[in-house]
């Protein structure tokens, strides 16, 4: 996640289309349809509405994408207030 929130937005949603493209072409595994929903919670923090796979419901766990993406962020607030000599 942090390495979305580190791309800047044109990149971002560039990234978000390319993976989109590959999706309708049936490219990708599920793990892309993750990867989507991560894209979007990043976007949504910038303020920017980004639309996931019609199929997303279907192939995502919903319950368990919001767990990871809230881990991630605790993580994050972990890594801001720890030393940097922790290995983080």
């Amino acid at each position: 996640m942090n390495f979305y929130k580190k791309l800047p937005t044109d990149f971002l949603i560039e990234f978000y289309c390319e993976i989109m493209r590959n999706i309708e072409k049936g490219i990708l595994t599920k793990n892309m349809y993750y990867e989507i929903g991560l894209i979007i919670s990043v976007a949504s923090q910038r303020g920017i509405t980004l639309g996931a796979p019609c199929d997303f419901e279907q192939i995502v766990d919903r319950r368990n994408l919001d767990e990871f993406i809230q881990s991630a962020y605790k993580c994050n607030e972990i890594k801001d207030v720890l030393p940097p000599s922790c290995g983080f």
